[in-house]
């Protein structure tokens, strides 16, 4: 039998989200008030309250005038104050230079190219000291440890809207479960203690804990609801206290499981019409008594004809619907009701706001911008996408149902291949490999539609719910741009990523030692797995290699909100 290398198989417990924690930093975490008020009898004995403390959080401090989170960075943790004063700037679009964020490190030019001169002969190499080494296992790009400092401490607290954050404040949680963005920029005022807790934690909180899970719904409704709201042209132009009026009396209701991907593998796998078996929202012919807003997830629009049903568009985080119909209804016209129905694709959550609000707040306004410029219908800043939506050519509307179908309208960066100029050289293929030891991240074969195929590779999607059931965290978003990363030191090989991924695009491989033996688990004596896939050449100078090598321009990474069936992206044919 060849050489091999046995290491211990990684568990859980092997990749805490802070390994400095101590049994003394435990018992302090027991006397938090948020924390004691905890009923430990209700979480199951292999999740119990003080495994997720040891495994899920961290303790971290902050000096002045250092930023803990940004405005639009993708997160993956919230934060509960345990000491200190924080800052949360409420005016929108604090200046990059301010709070500017530490990107990923890019290999130098000298290293990019002896890996091109000297690419690996055996795949998957692994250097197996990292693996003990609590240090490397943090030196993940979706975890923020890099201290950021505003550059105008003083000037920032005088010049923006901020609001105070104490003892006992929790913040980011919303980002963290629904995977995404933050919505406003938290720095430090003062030396401060918090405590991080990364989204799986939280989640096990959420879930074993009623109190946590009201204070999370509670939280959004005081506060992120208002800022969300603030972003809507709908209601921009309101005063912070009607938004607040508004955001008290809003519903928050869930659509669809937040789990979605076995769910949809099944009904694809089922050869079963999707529409048929998505949780309906709105029906076609309902009369309308609320404004819809998406605040996470997607849902689909569609209408009926006879025994046939139309898909004519998606909704997105941040769409909304209904303010059409509640229009004409407030003018007096009668029997108004919606032309469309609305269903979850996997799951969604809705926003669902009163309709007497924008009958005090909304319609007033709108009808008198309406007669000042002499127009028959409501002047509306909506998403482009939703304009026209009667109107479709077939080939769009043949696109958009394929799209939605697959479920591609939630990659970002999808590789989309034209078939027509691909001449199957594989330089994209082999550019890939050499990049990332021996083994490309992607297989260059997928579904298509006419002349394009979405080849199986990470689309980095919007919603990324392989992250879901990651034990261990190993699986996230860079902070700085929301790519789908894997850090590879805390990968335990659970599968749990590759088996959630509704497009099949994360691989397990078998992984050698930096001699080329096999590395096997000391106990059952099977080969440790790591789970890979394309994370955009994140380390690359110059971005994704597979893109670079195409010569014919026969290959794109695309977000499908913006592809048309002539091959067209922003515009631009390609």
């Amino acid at each position: 039998m060849d050489t091999v290398t046995k290491i211990p198989q990684l568990t859980r417990a092997d990749a805490p989200f802070g390994p400095d924690m101590t049994d003394y930093d435990l018992w302090k975490l027991f006397s938090v008030p948020e924390i004691a008020a905890i009923d430990k009898s209700k979480f199951p004995a292999n999740q119990s309250l003080e495994d997720i403390l040891r495994n899920d959080t961290r303790i971290r401090h902050f000096k002045p005038g250092e930023v803990i989170v940004r405005e639009g960075d993708y997160g993956n943790s919230a934060f509960l104050v345990l000491n200190g004063k924080l800052r949360v700037v409420l005016s929108h679009g604090l200046p990059e230079y301010l709070s500017g964020q530490k990107k990923p490190a890019k290999k130098s030019l000298w290293q990019s190219l002896t890996q091109l001169m000297t690419p690996r002969k055996i795949p998957e190499v692994r250097d197996i000291n990292r693996y003990s080494d609590p240090a490397v296992q943090q030196n993940n790009p979706g975890t923020d440890n890099h201290p950021v400092f505003l550059q105008d401490f003083s000037t920032v607290l005088n010049s923006n809207n901020t609001a105070l954050l104490e003892e006992g404040t929790l913040f980011g949680e919303l980002a963290a479960l629904r995977r995404i963005p933050r919505s406003a920029t938290v720095f430090s005022e003062s030396h401060a203690e918090l405590l991080e807790i990364r989204w799986q934690g939280l989640r096990e909180l959420r879930r074993y804990d009623k109190n946590w899970r009201n204070l999370i719904e509670k939280r959004y409704s005081e506060s992120g609801l208002v800022k969300f709201l603030k972003k809507n042209p709908l209601f921009e132009h309101l005063q912070e206290e009607t938004l607040q009026e508004i955001a008290t009396n809003a519903v928050f209701k869930t659509y669809g499981k937040y789990d979605w991907a076995d769910p949809y593998k099944n009904i694809r796998s089922g050869g079963k019409e999707g529409i048929k078996h998505e949780p309906v929202i709105i029906r076609q012919g309902d009369h309308p008594d609320d404004l819809l807003i998406v605040r996470a997830g997607f849902a689909r629009v569609s209408t009926c004809h006879g025994e046939d049903d139309q898909t004519i568009t998606y909704l997105g985080v941040g769409h909304t619907y209904g303010a059409e119909e509640l229009f004409q209804a407030w003018e007096g016209e009668k029997n108004v009701s919606f032309k469309v129905s609305i269903t979850a694709l996997g799951y969604v959550d809705i926003i669902q706001i009163p309709a007497t609000y924008l009958e005090k707040y909304i319609f007033p306004q709108k009808k008198i911008q309406q007669r000042l410029e002499n127009k028959n219908t409501v002047p509306q800043k909506t998403d482009p996408q939703l304009a026209n939506l009667f109107n479709q050519s077939t080939a769009d509307q043949t696109l958009l149902e394929w799209a939605i179908e697959e479920r591609y309208i939630n990659g970002t960066q999808a590789m989309l291949i034209n078939l027509d100029r691909c001449v199957r050289c594989d330089d994209c293929v082999n550019a890939c490999s050499v990049a990332h030891d021996g083994n490309p991240r992607f297989i260059r074969h997928g579904k298509t539609f006419e002349n394009w195929m979405v080849a199986n590779s990470c689309m980095h999607c919007m919603d990324p719910v392989c992250m879901i059931g990651c034990p261990t965290g190993a699986i996230t978003r860079v902070i700085a741009d929301g790519t789908v990363v894997i850090n590879d030191d805390t990968c335990i090989g659970c599968h749990m990523c590759a088996n959630s991924c509704p497009y099949s695009n994360i691989q397990m491989v078998e992984i050698n030692d930096i001699k080329g033996n096999p590395i096997l688990d000391f106990e059952s004596h099977k080969p440790i797995l790591k789970a890979t896939k394309c994370d955009l050449c994140i380390d690359q100078q110059g971005g994704p290699a597979c893109v670079r090598a195409c010569s014919h321009g026969a290959l794109h990474r695309v977000d499908f909100h913006y592809v048309r069936p002539e091959g067209s992206v922003d515009g631009s044919i390609i």
